[in-house]
């Protein structure tokens, strides 16, 4: 089990109600479903893009995403703009 920081941003960190909080997760796949427990959270978590420690999660399956010791998760929404 890893301890670690998931940062939300924009309309996450909205849903969220917190910018960022500390988590205890072995896999992408159970940190996610851990906060999506939040209706609100988990309607705009299956919209966004996730980094871990920086690198792109792309669309890897979360459980096969392992979480190290100290990591950092940014959950991205869409963003819009130009």
């Amino acid at each position: 089990m890893a301890r670690g920081t998931i940062r939300y941003w924009a309309a996450a960190k909205d849903a969220a109600g917190v910018p960022e909080e500390v988590f205890d997760a072995e896999t992408l796949g159970d940190l996610l479903a851990q906060v999506s427990r939040d209706p609100a959270l988990e309607r705009v978590l299956r919209r966004c893009s996730f980094l871990v420690d920086g690198a792109p999660a792309g669309t890897r399956d979360p459980a096969a995403i392992d979480l190290p010791e100290g990591a950092v998760v940014e959950v991205l929404p869409p963003f819009a703009g130009g």
